[in-house]
């Protein structure tokens, strides 16, 4: 199976590779576009502030190839939050495949929320034998607020929306790569689907 993961420059890059590695698979960074079509799972990583990270993207073009991918797609942390319509930080336009937006947590709460919190109301395969409640890691700003393609509800101030899943595009706004074994069965769920391992 070919894993690759987005390289565009705004990554958590290292910790994602070694935790597909401990599943028995084998990933590869890249930002070349038949490379990344060519691609059975590609995940889309993210770290850092939205507006420079969708200037690297548009840079490379990645911006009008990743709304078009036809395989499963993981949108992790700041990855998610670029595949929504629009995010307040930096007043972005984002990649527009899940249709919603991301906006700031207020001041009433500390921010980022930074560590462990739950999950739950879980839908899809995505979560295929993982129980609500489970603590996944962490460290956001902005949030999308629960929406028709909320596949998971973690609530910090109120409710939102921690994954997303829009017909092949997933996004988790928690880190599965740094979330133990819970995380690392979800990156497994992830790399299984629409596959006969």
């Amino acid at each position: 199976m070919k894993i690759v993961i987005i390289n565009y420059g705004a990554g958590n890059i290292q910790s994602i590779m070694f935790a597909i590695e401990r599943l028995g698979f084998k990933a590869v960074l890249s930002n070349n576009p038949e490379e990344i079509q060519a691609a059975d799972k590609v995940i889309f990583p993210g770290v850092g502030e939205a507006s420079s990270a969708m200037k690297k993207l548009k840079e490379s073009g990645l911006d009008s190839l990743i709304p078009n991918l036809k395989q499963p797609v993981l949108g992790i942390c700041l990855g998610m939050q670029l595949m929504c319509n629009s995010s307040q930080e930096g007043n972005t336009k984002g990649l527009g495949i899940f249709d919603t937006d991301v906006i700031k947590f207020t001041p009433k709460v500390k921010v980022p929320q930074m560590g462990w919190n739950q999950i739950y109301d879980l839908k899809s395969d995505l979560f295929k034998g993982i129980p609500d409640n489970e603590f996944m890691y962490l460290v956001h700003s902005f949030y999308v607020p629960n929406c028709a393609e909320a596949i998971a509800t973690t609530n910090y101030e109120l409710e939102y929306a921690s994954a997303l899943k829009q017909d092949n595009f997933y996004g988790t706004q928690f880190h599965p790569e740094k979330s133990g074994a819970v995380g690392e069965k979800i990156l497994d769920n992830f790399l299984k689907l629409n596959s006969n391992i």
